[in-house]
């Protein structure tokens, strides 16, 4: 037996630490990392551009990992520059992964390969296998859909429709042309289809994430929700929203979160807040696109916000945009990264003290269309979304938007759930979509007629008129918690907002949907509250205030609140158990519990098991709490 000198142990344990130290994460509980485009791939042949725009990123934000992509818009990037570029950034300390894009033109509306032509597939196959080759995983962008309508696109889908035409090809596409062949090539490949932020439209465009979650190593999501004016109208909520609901389809294989830079425009805040949202649903990558954004993308003084004046926000731009040192070196920052790593360093510090992510389930079936990303305004309105593309068992409650309607057992899985007790909550796009199947369970009819409402009577008034369908039901036999007019107070009429209902030994709500989502933000806090009360119990919390204030809850009593207000909101935490102390997470303050009185209505006020925390968030902003 070879005995070792101390001196040599010490060295040998130096040298182990080193190593473990080149190998550590600059975030402890997730990696940061980025992904450059084939075209500036191939511009890096360039050691001068290259060296450069690396020492601009890497001197503004810590990179745990880097993608390089090998081909986009029918252009692959040479093998030796591929080379060459790899081995540079695997000489900084960085992993290295591949990725690929299979578009031929994105400015001609983002257009993709034509699977139904041989020469065209071949070409994907050959992507993939080049790619294989030089990367152990490689991440396919945005585009592994078909949005074609060629001759040849329409022979082949012969009389099937667009959508189950596109849904079947592209699931074959997947396996047949790009993992089997990766997987030839490079038998540890780990290749994975990265999904973007509008997910209520995939199945129309081929993206099959009931198949291909099943053969591909894992998927990524993409989390931008940019300016909600732009095209896509997305919600600031769906940052979080969608990676949850990925996790539900492909549990332990949904390996990031994708942002880029747009709705930067709108503020600094507005970009830091889709990272911090995208890691407050515990996601273990997120990925900053694109590296040249990183570094092209400057600060400017428009992107400082007037609420930054009132201070105490979550996201300083002050301090995010002040000089800095690194390695012994006097920074001023000039680009997006500062603003990037500022954000993600700040979460990182909360992401251990908070559990699993939990919600109120809401069952969306694969390929489901209606009331398209509903859930997010949800999220919007403070109702904490579990997004499931199966029926969920064991909850008290489960919110069914017009999706579920694709599963043609919905209504026997509403009595199962009611028979045992629980809650159903169903809007009235789905009340209108199955009246004739529900009337077994509740005599209810929601058609085509509408309401303009502004007032809530006890429940306070609107700030605008806004239009809702009309919900009919018996009376004595459905009652009303939640009603509206124009006016209602001293009206003539009045309609539902929230209906309830009984079956068995369960509770059947009716929310009713604006037919602009939009509205939701319109309803009065006090209207708000009772739907949030009564939506609350798979949560263990709820807020009480202004829309547009978010609540994450997690399974070892914490939360996290957020303000996406322009402007200072006053709030109340209710906890739905006796406490005496809610405690901000990251600065240790307890918080006393206000004095309430004890209602005997079960839908308002308080009952005598509940704890109410009185707080203020400033705009843009969040608080941690536990309990």
């Amino acid at each position: 037996m070879t005995t070792i000198k101390p001196k040599n142990i010490l060295l040998l344990a130096v040298a182990l630490m080193t190593a473990a130290a080149a190998h550590a994460g600059k975030f402890e509980h997730f990696k940061v990392s980025t992904y450059i485009r084939a075209q500036d791939v191939a511009r890096m042949e360039d050691d001068k551009f290259l060296k450069s725009t690396w020492e601009t990123v890497s001197s503004q934000v810590d990179l745990d990992k880097i993608y390089l992509e090998t081909h986009r818009d029918a252009f692959t990037v040479p093998e030796k520059t591929l080379l060459k570029v790899k081995k540079f950034f695997l000489s900084k300390g960085l992993e290295v992964g591949g990725g690929i894009t299979f578009t031929r033109s994105e400015p001609t509306d983002f257009e993709t390969y034509s699977y139904a032509r041989e020469e065209e597939r071949q070409q994907v196959k050959a992507i993939s296998e080049f790619t294989a080759k030089h990367f152990d995983d490689f991440i396919l962008d945005d585009f592994f859909f078909i949005d074609l309508k060629n001759d040849d696109e329409i022979a082949a889908k012969g009389d099937k429709s667009w959508t189950d035409y596109r849904l079947r090809l592209m699931a074959d596409a997947g396996r047949e042309l790009v993992v089997n062949p990766a997987k030839a090539v490079n038998p540890k490949v780990k290749v994975i289809v990265k999904y973007p932020n509008w997910y209520d439209h995939f199945h129309g465009l081929g993206f099959n994430i009931e198949e291909e979650p099943t053969y591909f190593d894992g998927i990524w999501t993409g989390t931008e929700t940019r300016d909600p004016a732009s095209a896509q109208h997305l919600q600031n909520y769906l940052s979080y929203n969608i990676i949850r609901y990925f996790d539900n389809i492909a549990p332990g294989r949904n390996y990031g979160g994708w942002v880029d830079a747009g709705g930067i425009h709108m503020s600094m805040d507005r970009y830091a807040e889709q990272l911090h949202l995208t890691m407050l649903a515990k996601t273990p990558e997120i990925i900053l696109w694109n590296y040249m954004q990183l570094n092209d993308v400057k600060i400017t003084p428009s992107m400082r916000a007037p609420w930054q004046d009132a201070g105490g926000n979550s996201f300083r731009y002050d301090e995010m945009v002040a000089p800095f040192t690194k390695d012994g070196k006097t920074i001023t920052p000039t680009t997006m990264a500062r603003f990037a790593n500022q954000t993600l360093h700040q979460t990182d510090k909360l992401m251990g003290k908070l559990g699993k992510p939990v919600g109120l389930a809401s069952y969306k079936p694969y390929h489901s269309s209606g009331e398209d990303f509903l859930q997010n305004y949800l999220g919007m309105i403070g109702l904490p979304m579990d997004m499931h593309p199966q029926w969920v068992e064991g909850r008290q409650q489960i919110l069914l938007t017009q999706q579920a309607a694709k599963d043609p057992q919905i209504v026997e899985k509403i009595k199962g759930q009611l028979k045992k007790g629980g809650d159903v909550i169903i809007t009235t796009g789905l009340l209108k979509a199955i009246k004739e199947q529900l009337a077994d369970v509740v005599e209810l009819y929601c058609g085509d007629l509408k309401a303009i409402v502004n007032d809530f009577g006890m429940l306070g008034k609107s700030e605008r008129e806004f239009i809702i369908p009309q919900v009919k039901y018996f009376t004595n036999d459905a009652w009303e918690v939640v009603s509206a007019g124009r006016p209602l107070t001293g009206g003539v009429s009045g309609y539902p907002i929230l209906l309830r209902d009984t079956y068995s030994k369960g509770t059947l709500f009716v929310l009713t949907i604006p037919d602009d989502f939009g509205n939701l933000y319109d309803f009065p806090a006090p209207a708000l509250n009772v739907i949030r009360k009564v939506m609350s119990k798979d949560v263990g919390a709820y807020v009480e205030g202004p829309s547009k204030v978010a609540l994450f809850p997690y399974d070892n009593k914490t939360m996290v609140v957020e303000n996406f207000n322009d402007n200072a909101v006053s709030l109340r935490v209710v906890v739905n158990t006796k406490v005496n102390v809610l405690r901000n997470l990251m600065t240790g303050e307890q918080l006393k519990p206000a004095e309430v009185t004890v209602s005997r209505y079960r839908f308002f006020g308080y009952s005598d098991n509940q704890a109410a925390f009185d707080l203020q968030l400033p705009a843009h902003s969040y608080i941690a709490l536990g309990y």
